[in-house]
């Protein structure tokens, strides 16, 4: 059943939105050589309980999994692109790291996902989480009312080719609201004028990715981390989006990002250890 949202409720989502690119800006900021996946789990872990949120992963245990998932972040590295588990890994320079969160706050959801590069950028990398940001902000163009659900994933789809990367349609977007996956898949890849009218108050959380070479895909030992088949590197960005009367209404949308001390990074970091 698909649900639509009043103002008042959308609001709610953004409350819970707000606090998720609050953590998802903390974790780019604190990603850096040395810096091992589990301190970044438990600095997450702090911010939740902090802030009286709920986290959407702590024992989920969907079909697809191994067991419930007992962290609250998926930090997923290079190759590796959804439901990374975190583990005793240490940062190197040049890393791809995806981060992806969901949290409830009073009962809302909100469901976001980045990429970033740990030191010094290859270009290669910039480009994919490029083409994954790009795509995303195409895809929330079209979320306005009157279009259709296969106006959101053609968009998507377009960018990917324009970059000449394959599409998976294993994972892909859904429906948020009360509960972190409501009703409608969002394939990343589709076609215009199909599917679904878009209304206002129907909420999504939209999320390209794509791997540079294969739209195939293996799991980890671990039953969760999802990695590109071939090996290659890959890169993940996702928003929790309103369709309202009017334009598209972001709830994860981050603020821009100023250079800033790396206290806690070097706090974090176990390079000099």
């Amino acid at each position: 059943m698909i649900e639509l949202k009043t103002p008042a409720e959308i609001e709610r989502m953004h409350v819970a939105g707000r606090f998720v690119a609050e953590v998802l800006t903390e974790v780019g900021r604190l990603a850096d050589v040395g810096v091992n996946l589990m301190d970044l789990e438990h600095h997450v872990r702090g911010m939740i309980e902090r802030r009286g949120a709920e986290s959407c992963y702590w024992d989920y245990a969907p079909s697809f999994g191994k067991g419930p998932f007992r962290n609250v972040i998926c930090l997923s590295v290079n190759d590796a692109v959804l439901h990374g588990l975190p583990h005793e890994y240490v940062l190197r320079d040049g890393d791809v790291l995806s981060a992806d969160i969901a949290v409830g706050i009073d009962g809302w959801v909100a469901d976001s996902a980045r990429t970033v590069i740990v030191g010094t950028p290859a270009e290669e990398d910039l480009r994919i989480i490029r083409a994954t940001e790009e795509a995303l902000e195409a895809a929330i163009e079209v979320a306005r009312p009157g279009n259709r659900l296969g106006d959101i994933s053609a968009a998507i789809y377009a960018v990917a080719c324009d970059y000449g990367y394959p599409v998976n349609t294993e994972f892909g977007g859904h429906g948020i609201g009360r509960t972190m996956h409501e009703d409608l898949h969002v394939s990343n890849k589709g076609q215009a004028g199909r599917g679904m009218k878009l209304r206002p108050g129907l909420t999504l959380a939209l999320e390209p990715w794509f791997a540079r070479t294969t739209d195939k895909i293996v799991y980890d030992p671990d039953g969760w981390t999802i990695r590109s088949a071939d090996g290659s590197r890959t890169a993940h960005s996702e928003h929790t989006v309103a369709v309202t009367d009017d334009v598209p209404l972001v709830l994860t949308r981050r603020a821009p990002e100023t250079p800033a001390a790396r206290d806690d990074a070097d706090r974090l970091s176990t390079k000099d250890a």
